[in-house]
């Protein structure tokens, strides 16, 4: 029983506490353009000791959302012995999606802080090219998060990406265009990381060689992504991180105010659910500005905001409609235009074939 059963028990939970116990850490790879003595001594990661304070109690989110996430990172944890049954490496994506300020970093904070791992940051534009990706991925270590923030920014990786352009593009259209071409081009002379070697570093041979490992992309625009890259098997888990309702608020007054009802609640909850504000816009509006700030002075700043926002949602729209409007007449004009100059040159191909054939009738 000592040797087959108490040993083995004894350096479980020995490796376990050493886990626990250890200095978690942030990693962020260093730049492989140029590979000096130093850099190789260095590695290519660089790292701090991790210690952010988000947990998930402290998430704006709703608490049902929060729950089966938390369920979910927790038979992660315990599958093992399951994904090598089923013939699969030991990892499990995540997408996190939703406008800017929705809590999309702190979400990988909470994370890291409920499964106690390490945080791999990978920045893909200062990675050369697809085999130094695949080095830096040898180089992580179980029980940790691998990370791409915006990776619909890194990198131009989604050539499938379906642009829509209107046809009346005006000039300001085409030069954003070409500032786009020409981030593209610096982009390339950088790093000639392709989506193919991106998705064979996630989800080919080599994403085996960590084990229990937890890939997260964020992006503010999921549409604009190609599906080879977040169809499920590579990103399993899509969660929306969306504009702050009245269950994330609750959780944010809670944090920041440290109450849990008040007065101006029923308004708040009428408003947080009919306009459309980031929980870190409420977060600001709620935390107090000076000592002399209480909880009341900060809802009524955060009706005020919420109002104020409402207008402004209201005005957007109505730009919009107007600037539709603008590009449809604008279309239809460009359109009549073209229809008036192909009459026109048919009329004169009509002319010239006319003279044409009187001159030649002349003639004979």
């Amino acid at each position: 029983m000592i040797t087959t059963t108490y040993v083995d028990h004894v350096l479980r939970e020995g490796k376990d506490i050493g886990l626990r116990k250890r200095e978690r850490k942030l990693y962020t790879n260093n730049q492989s353009h140029v590979f000096d003595y130093s850099s190789w001594s260095k590695g290519r990661w660089s790292s701090v000791p991790f210690d952010h304070p988000a947990t998930f109690e402290t998430l704006a989110m709703d608490p049902e959302k929060k729950e089966a996430i938390k369920k979910d990172l927790i038979r992660f944890s315990k599958a093992k012995d399951y994904y090598r049954k089923v013939g699969k490496a030991w990892k499990r994506g995540y997408l996190l999606f939703g406008p800017p300020g929705t809590g999309k970093s702190t979400m990988i904070a909470a994370m890291a802080n409920f499964m106690n791992y390490d945080v791999y940051e990978l920045e893909l534009t200062i990675v050369k090219d697809n085999s130094d990706l695949k080095k830096l991925m040898l180089e992580t270590k179980g029980k940790s998060i691998f990370v791409v923030e915006d990776i619909d920014c890194s990198l131009d990786l989604t050539g499938q990406r379906k642009k829509k352009k209107d046809e009346d593009e005006d000039d300001d259209d085409d030069d954003e265009e070409e500032e786009e071409d020409a981030s593209k081009k610096k982009w390339k002379r950088e790093s000639t990381v392709t989506l193919s070697g991106l998705l064979n570093a996630i989800d080919g041979l080599w994403s085996s060689c960590s084990g229990e490992m937890i890939i997260v992309f964020t992006t503010n625009f999921v549409d604009d992504l190609d599906p080879a890259l977040i169809r499920r098997g590579r990103m399993d888990n899509h969660i929306e991180m969306s504009y702050c309702r009245f269950e994330a608020f609750k959780v944010l007054a809670k944090n920041y105010l440290e109450i849990e009802s008040h007065d101006l609640y029923g308004e708040i909850e009428r408003m947080v659910e009919e306009t459309d504000m980031s929980p870190a816009d409420v977060a600001e509006n709620l935390m107090p500005k000076s000592e002399e700030e209480d909880a009341d002075i900060c809802l009524k700043r955060l009706v005020k905001s919420l109002e104020e926002e409402k207008v402004k949602a209201r005005k957007l729209a109505e730009e919009n409609i107007k600037k539709k409007a603008e590009r449809e007449a604008r279309r239809k004009k460009k359109k009549a235009e073209r229809e008036a100059k192909r009459k026109k040159k048919k009329a004169d191909e009509e002319d010239t074939n006319k003279e044409e054939s009187d001159e030649e009738g002349e003639e004979s």
